[in-house]
């Protein structure tokens, strides 16, 4: 990211205390903004704060920048406790919660934003790739790491290579459902991030509708979704791979013992729906690697201790 692309986010008071902070934009990972705290940011997995604490004025200001002042326009996404920006980046948004008939109407009286900033990591899947195929064909697959792992940029780069295809493999038509515009990045219409030629994204929608809209619509070879979790979302993989796609997802998680101590995950582990499970290493940066079991829980690479 560019000094100038990470200051148009910004109104000029939080342009200043960036500069006071000396940040390497490059580098930069979040900044969070809390009523009455000092601003805190993470740069190259170091944290730094702001001398000073941000009033609920400030705040304010913050927020209708963000959104190009209009609030309104974007009250879908800040019920769901997000805003998204040009180039990928979200912005996480906490507040007094307004319910309607047991559901999230709106958010009021926001007091804290965590600004994430999107990364791309063209090529981190090139050691993964190799073990998501046999004899040729592309296998079930399930990321697993515990929130900023890197799970979704490595998701990410697999869609990309999978939808552009190489001098062994040809591309194959993906359809992504990005129901918080995390994997493509999508803005007004346009993904920010680079998801392949042959990829199709859905953005906005909730996995187990997006899924069936998606192969209906697009006839996807390959359905990828972020962050799996309920049963709703297992039934609609069990119907995806009915119809023939292959299925490339995410979960929080570290260890599959974790993911059998959830019950729904359980069940699908149990159902061996997915072929391989890649469970990464958040303290060696984003992305990173640390085992890969088969469907039978065999390891493929890195021991079953590690797990």
């Amino acid at each position: 990211m560019r000094y100038d692309e990470l200051f148009s986010i910004f109104p000029n008071a939080f342009r200043n205390m960036l500069e006071e902070l000396q940040m390497d934009a490059e580098g930069l990972q979040e900044i969070r903004v809390r009523t009455g705290r000092p601003v805190l940011t993470v740069c190259h997995n170091r944290e730094y704060h702001s001398g000073r604490s941000v009033s609920r004025a400030e705040i304010s200001e913050l927020l209708a920048y963000l959104s190009n002042y209009s609030l309104y326009a974007c009250e879908n996404e800040i019920r769901q406790g997000f805003m998204s920006l040009p180039g990928g980046h979200r912005v996480g948004v906490t507040g007094r919660i307004v319910m309607e008939e047991r559901r999230v109407k709106t958010m009021r009286d926001i007091s804290s934003l965590n600004i994430r900033f999107a990364r791309e990591i063209k090529g981190c899947a090139d050691r993964l790739l190799p073990f998501l195929r046999e004899q040729g064909r592309l296998l079930h697959t399930l990321i697993a790491s515990a929130p900023g792992g890197g799970k979704t940029t490595l998701l990410r780069d697999c869609i990309r290579q999978i939808s552009d295809g190489d001098a062994e493999h040809a591309g194959m038509t993906v359809g992504v459902v990005d129901e918080r515009s995390e994997i493509a990045g999508t803005f007004q219409g346009i993904a920010g991030n680079d998801v392949g030629m042959r990829t199709d994204v859905l953005d906005g929608c909730p996995k187990a509708e997006g899924m069936m809209l998606l192969i209906r619509s697009m006839s996807p070879k390959v359905v990828a979704v972020d962050e799996i979790g309920n049963s709703e979302d297992t039934k609609a993989l069990a119907a995806a791979m009915n119809c023939g796609c292959i299925l490339m997802a995410t979960v929080h998680g570290n260890r599959m013992e974790e993911l059998k101590s959830r019950p729904v995950l359980k069940e699908l582990v149990e159902m061996k729906m997915f072929e391989r499970y890649v469970f990464l290493d958040a303290s060696e940066g984003p992305g990173r690697i640390r085992q890969i079991l088969d469907r039978e829980e065999q390891p493929l690479l890195g021991g079953r201790t590690e797990c």
